[in-house]
């Protein structure tokens, strides 16, 4: 969501901080500003709409020499959460006295109580935003000392924030904090730069320090010095980024997605690279952090996750009950966080998250384990929130997801879970032959992938004939039921048209009475259990005049006979088979959107990290 970047060095801010905004415009956002530190003010400039809209702005009032000598600054991009997209409402926002200035990712819970407080004072609001009362409040209480400031005010507020704040009395210093909401430090030679997201530095410094909740740092540009709220020193490590600058850009694709998607068979390399036993037919996975003996005594999983983590946690379902034998259940996080779980200390829970800082499943984390639970991460981010909080899981390894559409990190958390799923199950009644198999199996999902990206331009052609559709279905039944949930998700999320996602059997239980002439049925009819069901299911689609996209297993000539179109997926194992079939469905989404004209990197209202509730 909303995009933190400040700069202080020996280099000028302004190009640094606009450059920083760019990357972060996949998390998506309405509104930009950037505020810097000029002579004894501070001067911002802000913009609704885009990052260039801003630089434009920017160019057009600015003088030249202002470029080139300003070395503080500190910008943003907002997601809008209270009042509209408008420049009153864009950060960075000002103190009472225009001498402090603020960007802030987060909600700042009781903010209409110390609103109400500051205006009683003589406080003037010009937004209608919770962050301008943070930057009043940090104002009312400033004294010559800028972090002695921001922590008085920080105590005051209720909610989470992310924040970097500076101070025209005070030039040679960025203070930042967190509280729920992500903030990285990268440290340079010479030079500092704070932002939401380690893609906003990885261009200047791989040598990052990721804050955690309630700490609160001084930036120089030589340095980074850390305390809590209550000012206790603290030590976090330095640790490197695991990509660069280049796994940030496109490569020569046209969008973000189409290029993650055609990464996906080597991110799922790396995901299972080293992580397979062929002799004892299991999966090495340390970073679960356990002994066989004490994994065996796990009695349920049960997986936290929202959006495409809740639906890949969906597929692990099916993994864990069939293969190791182990009760299992999916909770969206939300619901798990503000309800009172049944949990216990045979309970494995396993949190889901690509950017391990979603605040409902980081939330689920902290009440799982109050309660005692054995609980673990599934994460694509190193560093993040999640994965620290946790202190055991396993990374993904899928390399930065820039399209706001999650694309590879959902094949690499179903690759995952599956292996998580065999070493469990090898622990107990899943045979050692059995292992060998899926194992190999597991193996050669890059492979499978492969395979279908292949068909791209084949599937672009299937996609224009559906593109003028504004509503679609996507049906399945078993291990492909939660696909067929993630593949309306993508279609609606990039292509703005309405699809919803059903199992086969409840089609028939109200929806079906929307079915008209032509109306487009994605029928997930692969070669596994239920397939002959499902393929009556599309019988009653095809009577009332339904358009059939059938996404089948190749060579499947009874299958196709029922499709109007077909997308052949490689035959596999039928829990693999989950992989290559949801790569199907993500380039049918691409190459609809496309064909509609559609912003896919950036779909409206939408934001890649959702860190607030």
């Amino acid at each position: 969501m909303c995009g933190i970047v400040g700069y202080i060095g020996k280099s000028p801010a302004p190009p640094i901080l606009i450059s920083g905004l760019r990357r972060l415009e996949y998390r998506g956002y309405d509104s930009a500003g950037l505020a810097i530190i000029e002579n004894d003010g501070i001067v911002v400039t802000k913009s609704p709409g885009k990052v260039a809209s801003l630089h434009d702005k920017a160019r057009s009032e600015w003088p030249e020499e202002r470029f080139d000598t300003a070395s503080a600054g500190i910008a943003h991009t907002r997601w809008a959460t209270h009042g509209p997209p408008t420049e009153s409402n864009a950060h960075p926002h000002l103190d009472e006295n225009g001498g402090i200035a603020l960007v802030h990712n987060g909600i700042i819970e009781n903010y209409r109580s110390l609103r109400a407080r500051l205006e009683g004072k003589g406080h003037h609001f010009l937004s209608e935003t919770d962050t301008e009362v943070l930057s009043h409040l940090i104002g009312e209480n400033y004294k010559e000392n800028l972090f002695q400031a921001v922590c008085d005010a920080l105590h005051q507020v209720e909610g989470t924030f992310g924040i970097a704040v500076i101070s025209a009395k005070e030039p040679g210093k960025i203070i930042t904090a967190r509280r729920g909401s992500p903030i990285v430090i990268g440290v340079g030679d010479g030079e500092t730069i704070v932002a939401s997201d380690a893609s906003a530095i990885i261009s200047h410094t791989r040598q990052v320090i990721y804050l955690e909740d309630n700490d609160i740092a001084i930036v120089t540009a030589n340095g980074v010095e850390i305390r809590d709220l209550d000012q206790v020193p603290v030590t976090r490590d330095v640790a490197e980024l695991g990509f660069d600058a280049e796994a940030a850009e496109k490569g020569g694709y046209e969008h973000f997605m189409l290029k993650e998607i055609h990464e996906q068979p080597e991110a799922l390399a790396n995901a299972i690279r080293g992580r397979l036993d062929f002799n004892l037919g299991s999966s090495v996975l340390s970073g679960m952090g356990t002994s066989a003996r004490d994994l065996s005594e796990i009695q349920r999983v049960v997986m936290l996750g929202c959006g495409t983590s809740l639906h890949a946690g969906l597929v692990g379902e099916y993994a864990f009950e069939d293969l190791a034998n182990i009760h299992a259940e999916v909770e969206q996080a939300a619901e798990f966080r503000y309800r009172n779980p049944i949990i216990g200390r045979s309970d494995l829970v396993v949190a889901i998250s690509q950017s391990g800082e979603t605040a409902d499943t980081l939330a689920a984390v902290r009440e799982a384990n109050q309660k005692g639970a054995f609980v673990m991460g599934l994460c694509n981010v190193v560093g993040s929130t999640i994965a620290r909080e946790t202190g055991r899981g396993i990374y993904l390894h899928a390399g930065p997801e820039i399209s706001v559409a999650s694309t590879k990190a959902f094949t690499c958390q179903v690759a995952v879970m599956l292996m998580m799923a065999l070493k469990l199950g090898r622990g107990r009644r899943f045979s050692l032959e059995d292992g060998i198999k899926l194992a190999r199996e597991i193996e050669s999902i890059p492979e499978l992938v492969q395979k279908v990206i292949d068909q791209s331009d084949a599937i672009a052609e299937v996609a224009k004939r559906y593109a003028q559709n504004e509503h679609a279905f996507f049906i399945g039944r078993g291990y492909m039921y939660p696909v067929a949930l993630e593949g309306a998700l993508k279609l609606k999320e990039i292509s703005y048209i309405h699809a919803e996602g059903y199992h086969a059997a409840e089609l028939k239980h109200g929806p079906i009475a929307l079915l008209e002439e032509g109306t487009p049925i994605v029928a997930l009819a692969n070669d596994i259990p239920g397939k002959d069901k499902t393929l009556g299911n599309i019988e009653e689609c095809r009577a009332r005049g339904a358009r059939i996209l059938g996404v089948i297993t190749e060579g499947d000539k009874e299958a196709a006979e029922f499709m109007d179109d077909v997308i052949e997926v490689p035959a596999c194992h039928p829990l693999v088979a989950t992989v290559p079939t949801a790569v199907a469905l993500q380039l049918l989404s691409y190459h609809i959107a496309q064909a509609r004209g559609c912003e896919i990197d950036q779909p409206r209202n939408l934001a890649k990290s959702v860190t607030v509730e």
